[in-house]
C-alpha cells in the first residue's frame, strides 16, 4: 500500500473522484446511495479487502470475514459483498473491535449493520452500510471466500482497489488507475475552487459556468 497515495486520495472531494472515475475508467466507480455514512462521518480511504457472503441455513460464523479481520494490514477498508440483503446484518460491534485492534480504515457493506449505538460510542468507527438491521447471519448466510473480486450493485470491487468515502457516499477506484484518477481528481479540485472564487466575485453563476464549462 502507498501511504502517500491513500493520504492523497483522503484530501480530494469524493465526488471529484467520482468524475474522475467516470473519465479515467469509463466506467462508474460509485456505489448505491443506500450504502451511506451508519457510524461516522469522517473521511475514508484505504485499499480494499473483500469478502463474498452466500446463502446457507448452517448455523456457522462468518470465518473468512474473522479472519481477514485479523490478517489484513493496516489501513485496508473491508468490503463484504452478500448481494444487496439489508435484512441482515453482517457486520456488528465485536467485528468493530477487531477492526479496531488491527487498526482498519473502515467497512463497507452490501448489507447492514448492528450495534450502531456501540460502534459510535466506544469505537468511532466508519461503517458503511446498506441498512441497520438487529437481524443475525447466522442459519442464514455464510462467508464463502476471501480476497476475491466482488461485486456491490454494479461496481466491482477488486482487493486492493482504492475506496473513498464521506457522506457523499463511496467510490472505487481500480488499483492500476489510481494514479491517473488521483491526478484528474486533483485537477478537478482546483477548478473548482476557482471556479467557485470568480462566481463569488463576478455575482454571476452563469459567468463561471461559461468560463470553466463545468457545474
Amino acid at each position: 500500500m502507498d501511504k502517500n497515495l491513500i493520504e492523497a486520495f483522503r484530501r480530494v472531494a469524493t465526488a471529484s473522484v467520482a468524475d474522475a472515475v467516470d473519465k479515467i475508467c469509463g466506467k462508474k466507480g460509485y456505489l448505491d446511495s443506500a450504502i451511506c455514512p451508519r457510524t461516522s462521518e469522517r473521511k475514508i480511504a484505504g485499499p480494499a479487502v473483500t469478502v463474498l457472503e452466500g446463502s446457507t441455513e448452517e448455523f456457522v460464523p462468518p470465518t473468512h470475514a474473522l479472519e481477514l479481520i485479523d490478517a489484513a494490514e493496516e489501513g485496508s477498508v473491508m468490503v463484504i459483498s452478500i448481494g444487496g440483503n439489508s435484512e441482515v446484518a453482517v457486520w456488528g460491534g465485536l467485528m468493530t473491535a477487531g477492526a479496531v485492534a488491527n487498526r482498519l480504515e473502515a467497512a463497507v457493506l452490501d448489507g447492514a449493520v448492528r450495534d450502531i449505538t456501540e460502534i459510535k460510542r466506544d469505537f468511532g468507527f466508519p461503517v458503511f452500510a446498506r441498512a441497520a438491521s438487529p437481524g443475525t447471519t447466522l442459519g442464514r448466510f455464510k462467508t464463502l471466500d476471501s480476497m476475491v473480486p466482488v461485486t456491490i450493485g454494479d461496481v466491482t470491487i477488486n482487493p486492493g482497489d482504492i475506496v473513498v468515502g464521506d457522506v457523499d457516499g463511496v467510490v472505487v477506484v481500480p488499483k492500476e488507475k489510481a494514479e491517473e484518477v488521483l491526478a484528474m481528481a486533483q485537477e478537478i479540485d482546483q477548478r473548482e475552487a476557482e471556479q467557485a472564487k470568480l462566481i463569488i466575485a463576478s455575482g454571476s453563476l452563469k459567468e463561471g459556468l461559461a468560463k470553466y464549462g463545468r457545474i
